[in-house]
């Protein structure tokens, strides 16, 4: 059942040459002939060993701009046929091919190729003048290197296949434990490997293509499709298709349900909208605690002061670091999940005295800016809200100006605003969310929702802000507003009806700024 078999020829063709001198040089003391190409064979023969040069197997020579080498029956014949079987045995004498054992052949860097186009910033020298595109995109596809790849893990039988660098220390601790033998087990063990590499490049290929098909955010291969706890409720099944380890890393707790993901989503995209240290609390994907502060102890202070209450069993984000300060007294709350780009060490160990929390570190990656929902007996599909207003795109509307610090605010509600569930109104005041009334079938009772809210909490409404995700079709919630103390609006304008809320800001006294946005969240 071992089958060992004694590697006598071996193909090699690899784009990246690190730590290979060593395993050629164990190879070539155990006796074996070489085969190369191109820029791997000059590397063979600048370490002095003989090398035989694939053209001169073939008797063709490299062609296409180097992209037919291989693909020839010489090498290939070498590579698939089947020693115990003696047709193949009669045909290969015949043709004088030589029965290749070891194959080590990697792959273009098609997705670093790929990074590098979407992120032109991170472009080399490689092209001709520096600046990659869709043409070195293409050039990266790898064809003959798949391909043998493919056919020496088919035959793994016969031949080792190694088709990454961090195989090469395997190999050459098996080589020197067995003389140079190999056996079938460890054969299939690369070869399996192998599998996994080319089933991985051919699906980043694969996305590359479907960057532009609406629904291939739902194609994913295997390794990217996890099974939740369940669904929305316990009655239901769930599945996660995606790669959160790209996105996260999970520092302690248990596995993320279907509810802490939909939270998770929201959050990240909260908080992506505060560039100053920023603390999020959020509850049902909608904000119940948020501020933006010098420190993000602070933050964390004012936020937790919106709703105390609902903050209980909530998902935190955080922008900044988690110093140890700051976790002894997040530590005091009982959350689901806490997210930020970085703990301390005493934090950490802090926030992982209870094995249940969820604890993610956030890394770098760039997100899709499609969002795709089923309905009815189909998908719908729309670009991501990443649009956001600055104070200049502010029209002021009424006699009442605002000042810096109400524009400020103005800008801090409005980034809410847009991540609240639809009709929204949400008050702010100096950095801070201080209530908002959440998906409400009129506007009038948001508005009352998050007046009533902030009096429970004993916040002061006098010199606040509002925010409104879509226009005032009746002047009612202006005239509230100025009842409670609010003295600036914010509101995308666009009603029929526009005039009479400017009139109605005049009338209390208050400012207003049209922002030309609307920002619904259904």
């Amino acid at each position: 059942m071992s089958h060992p078999v004694k590697i006598k020829n071996a193909l090699i063709s690899v784009y990246y040459k690190d730590n290979l001198e060593d395993l050629i040089r164990q190879l070539h003391a155990d006796g074996v002939t070489f085969y190369s190409t191109g820029g791997t064979e000059k590397f063979i023969r600048d370490l002095g060993i003989d090398v035989i040069a694939v053209e001169d197997l073939t008797g063709y020579p490299s062609i296409l701009g180097g992209r037919v080498k291989t693909l020839h029956p010489k090498v290939f014949g070498g590579i698939l046929n089947r020693r115990e079987n003696i047709e193949d045995k009669s045909q290969i004498e015949e043709y004088k091919i030589p029965e290749i054992d070891l194959v080590i052949v990697d792959l273009y860097p098609f997705e670093e190729t790929v990074k590098k186009v979407l992120s032109p910033s991170e472009a080399t020298s490689e092209g001709s003048d520096g600046n990659l595109g869709e043409a070195d995109i293409i050039e990266k596809i790898d064809i003959g290197g798949i391909s043998l790849i493919r056919a020496a893990a088919k035959n793994y039988n016969d031949v080792v296949v190694i088709a990454s660098k961090n195989d090469y220390k395997t190999l050459s601790d098996i080589l020197m434990e067995n003389g140079g033998y190999t056996v079938l087990s460890q054969r299939k063990a690369f070869a399996r490997q192998a599998f996994n590499i080319t089933s991985h490049y051919d699906t980043a290929i694969f996305k590359y293509f479907n960057q532009d098909d609406p629904l291939s955010v739902f194609k994913f291969s295997e390794q990217n499709v996890s099974s939740l706890r369940y669904g929305e409720n316990p009655h239901q099944s769930g599945v996660f298709y995606g790669d959160l380890n790209e996105m996260f890393d999970k520092l302690n707790g248990k596995e993320l349900s279907y509810n802490n993901l939909v939270d998770v989503d929201a959050a990240v995209a909260l908080i992506d909208e505060f560039e100053e240290p920023t603390f999020a609390i959020l509850k049902h994907t909608n904000a119940c605690g948020i501020a933006s502060r010098d420190s993000i102890l602070e933050a964390w202070d004012s936020a937790l002061a919106c709703d105390p209450v609902s903050a209980f069993g909530g998902v935190l984000i955080s922008n900044r670091e988690i110093d140890s300060a700051t976790a002894n007294e997040i530590n005091k709350l009982f959350f689901e999940v806490l997210i930020a780009p970085s703990y301390d060490e005493n934090a950490l160990k802090t926030l992982s005295a209870k094995k249940n929390r969820i604890i993610l570190k956030r890394k770098e990656v760039q997100l899709p800016p499609k969002q795709f929902k089923t309905l009815l007996n189909g998908v719908i599909e729309q670009d991501k809200d990443l649009l956001i207003e600055s104070t200049e795109q502010m029209l002021v509307v009424t006699e009442r100006k605002p000042n810096e610090p109400q524009l400020k605010d103005l800008s801090f509600a409005n980034k809410i605003v847009k991540h609240t569930k639809s009709n929204t109104i949400v008050l702010a005041k100096n950095g801070c969310l201080i209530a908002s009334g959440v998906g409400q079938t009129s506007r009038v009772d948001a508005l009352q929702q998050a007046i009533v809210k902030a009096k429970a909490f004993h916040f002061n409404l006098q010199g606040s802000v509002m925010a409104s995700d879509a226009f005032f079709p009746f002047p009612d919630c202006v005239s509230i507003a100025a009842e409670a103390g609010i003295v600036m609006v914010l509101q995308p304008g666009g009603s029929i009806k526009d005039q009479e809320s400017i009139d109605m800001a005049n009338k209390k006294g208050i400012g207003m700024v049209i922002t030309g946005v609307r920002h619904f969240k259904h």
